[in-house]
């Protein structure tokens, strides 16, 4: 017992408390020690190795104290210790101090069969890691050409995400393709509101410029030679994310648009829902979730990534009980870049029957599967896909277009399509028409990603082709909805109707299959037959042109994959141009096999293609006059035929000046290509019997 003296009670009840607080503490402070051993020692890192079949590419992740990745290929670092997570509005957060309750692991060594594809069949082996927390899972795969990671939920009730943080942290700051928006800059939030339209940037990644963010694909230069290119697959319902970096430095971090809150109908023509404000999360969330992968592909050479599948491994296969035959690749005479400009007719022409039955007695007499009726069919500002202008008769041009074996493809507004998407599948697929382009989402949020599932799933349904336009890249519904064909996400020759001569087109053709295509099919819109040499293009809308050479436009149809492929000129001037027609026509939209044969971002590609039992090999250059040495070492033993389209002499100040030739092809399998500046090589290859 303590003793005090008389008249101290209140200090010696100050004493008796200090006791209790001190033996009270000392008790807490013991329970709390026991407490952060346990936890320290729960939580503490631990790492978690995977690598490719091949060896080469090796991820390792630390997971204890929230989760990180690092990515190396054959002893390179590529991304330095990299942070993911997610987060939910409750507090829920995917990627804390939480323990790895289970590892799994699995290889896979198999071939897809592809449909609607630059190759009949696609190469898939990975090893694949899953780490299973509490209430989540964490996926990586690991590729011989790339790696993958993704989140899966376990929640079993309703929630909402607030925000995922998915970052790339580069090894080194090196220097970047970057397709920042150019539009909507008044705001990083206003950027949301885009096409995906965009030519690229090329800068270290410490200069990124603060006030764009950038679309996807974005490629990353690596050492020795190699390539990093960053975006995402099997996305169906969403939010697509975009890239920025705030910090000035050599990290990249996703920024993703939220869940629309209200719209207002409005943008081109009424026929966009335009956002005006949006909900404190990014996306909701039913019961367990399978996020999508966020990919990173890595190339030891440049060509190697015009020619990468991981985003069509990645995704969603197609129902294997689903007949998909009824889909159709072809090419499309195309009215709206032309402007619907023909000439040597009796009738005036424009967006009339007159004008339809022109294009359409075009296609048949030269095997063009399909004829587009794009904007213009429907009664403006109305959004409404039942209303027809006076000068069109739908049914008239579907009974005559199915007399020339001939199908048509209706261009729609998002939105017109949207309110009545049954009905219209229904009501068009009865009339007789293939498909829809769809226009103007211009954008890419949790709303609109689901938007693009539904639409692929409603247009099946009724036997229908969809091509997204104005829209964000591919994400693999081309692989889950086959009938997807196409989609734009591609600063495409439709823009040569109306940039400015400073835009180099010629350059980003020689850029966009490495980093944009590798995403999916494109629709670039190719085709152009007035060519422009350097120095003469300018924008005329109603008489367009394309930069480069003509057998520039011919290469285009085997380099770019397109299984929807426009022929963006008019029929008067195909007509006119007999033999470039006819190549054109003859090219396949999907093929058999891909060979990549060589290439460097930004200054020239050359691809080649089998369909059947015929080779077609395509190449492009920048502005720089060039002449290559292709290897066709691959081919098959036996005699080859080669019917050649090379730029004239002239070319560099006639763009249209060409030189068809037939040759055979040497012994030594070697086929020597001299392309002038902005200048292309086209060529078909047969067996000789």
């Amino acid at each position: 017992m303590i003793k005090t003296r008389a008249g101290d009670t209140g200090n010696t009840l100050f004493v008796y408390h200090r006791f209790i607080m001190t033996n009270v503490m000392h008790k807490l402070m013991t329970t709390l020690a026991a407490i952060l051993i346990a936890a320290s020692a729960f939580a503490a890192p631990k790492n978690y190795d995977l690598k490719s079949p091949n060896g080469k590419l090796s991820v390792s992740v630390e997971a204890g104290e929230g989760i990180s990745y690092t990515l190396t290929h054959d002893g390179d670092l590529l991304l330095d210790k990299t942070s993911i997570s997610m987060a939910t509005t409750s507090g829920e957060l995917f990627g804390g101090i939480q323990p790895v309750r289970k590892v799994t692991r699995r290889s896979v060594s198999q071939a897809i069969p592809a449909v609607l594809y630059k190759k009949a069949e696609v190469k898939d082996e990975f090893n694949e890691m899953t780490l299973k927390f509490k209430r989540f899972s964490l996926i990586f795969r690991a590729y011989d050409d790339g790696m993958a990671y993704r989140f899966v939920s376990h929640l079993k009730d309703a929630y909402q995400i607030e925000q995922e943080f998915v970052n790339f942290n580069f090894a080194e700051d090196w220097n970047m393709w970057a397709g920042y928006v150019t539009h909507n800059t008044h705001s990083l939030e206003g950027q949301y509101f885009t096409s995906n339209e965009a030519q690229y940037t090329y800068s270290p990644l410490s200069q990124w410029n603060k006030d764009r963010i950038a679309i996807l694909p974005l490629m990353v230069d690596g050492p020795d030679g190699k390539k990093i290119v960053i975006t995402e697959a099997d996305n169906r319902d969403y939010p697509c994310f975009y890239l920025y970096n705030n910090e000035g430095g050599k990290k990249l971090s996703g920024r993703f648009p939220a869940v629309p809150k209200d719209v207002k109908q409005g943008g081109h023509n009424m026929l966009q829902m335009v956002v005006e404000s949006r909900e404190p999360y990014i996306a909701r969330c039913e019961g367990e979730t399978e996020f999508p992968w966020r990919v990173v592909a890595v190339s030891e050479k440049d060509i190697q990534m015009a020619d990468n599948d991981m985003v069509y491994r990645l995704a969603a296969p197609a129902d294997p009980q689903a007949d998909w035959s009824w889909v159709k690749p072809g090419k499309v005479a195309w009215d709206w870049w032309n402007d619907w400009n023909i000439y040597g007719v009796d009738f005036k022409s424009g967006i009339n029957n007159d004008t339809y039955k022109y294009y359409i007695d075009f296609a048949s007499a030269n095997g063009i599967e399909y004829v587009i009726l794009d904007e213009g069919w429907n009664v403006n500002l109305k959004a409404d896909l039942f209303q027809v202008i006076p000068e069109i008769d739908l049914a008239e041009l579907a009974a005559y277009a199915k007399q020339r074996n001939v199908g048509l493809i209706l261009w729609a507004g998002y939105h017109a399509f949207d309110r009545d998407m049954e009905k219209v599948c229904k009501h068009y697929s009865e009339m007789g028409f293939k498909g829809f382009k769809i226009d103007f989402m211009d954008r890419a949020d949790q709303d609109m990603v689901e938007f693009h599932t539904r639409a692929a799933a409603t247009a099946a349904k009724y036997n229908m082709m969809v091509d997204f336009h104005g829209t964000y890249k591919p994400t693999g519904l081309h692989r889950t909805y086959p009938n997807v064909v196409n989609y734009e996400g591609v600063f495409g020759l439709e823009n040569m109707k109306w940039s400015k001569e400073t835009v180099d087109q010629v350059t980003y053709d020689v850029t966009v299959p490495y980093i944009r295509m590798m995403a999916g099919p494109m629709d670039y819109t190719q085709g152009a037959m007035r060519n422009a040499a350097r120095g003469n293009y300018r924008p005329v809308n109603s008489e367009a042109m394309s930069q480069g050479t003509r057998c520039r436009q011919l290469a285009e149809y085997v380099i770019f994959d397109s299984p929807l492929n426009m022929l963006c000129d008019s029929p008067s001037n195909y007509m006119k141009e007999k033999e470039c027609t006819e190549f054109i026509a003859a090219v396949p939209e999907v093929w058999d096999e891909t060979v990549g044969l060589d290439g460097k971002v930004g200054e020239y590609i050359a691809m080649a293609r089998r369909n059947g039992s015929d080779w077609y090999v395509g190449a492009m250059t920048d502005w720089s006059a060039r002449e290559m040495t292709l290897d066709l070492s691959f081919l098959p033993e036996g005699s080859y035929q080669v019917e050649l389209y090379k730029d004239g002499v002239n070319a560099d100040r006639a763009a249209c000046d060409y030189k068809k030739e037939t040759i055979e092809l040497p012994a030594d399998k070697k086929l020597n290509v001299k392309m002038m500046p902005g200048g292309g090589f086209a060529a078909k290859i047969t067996t000789v019997k």
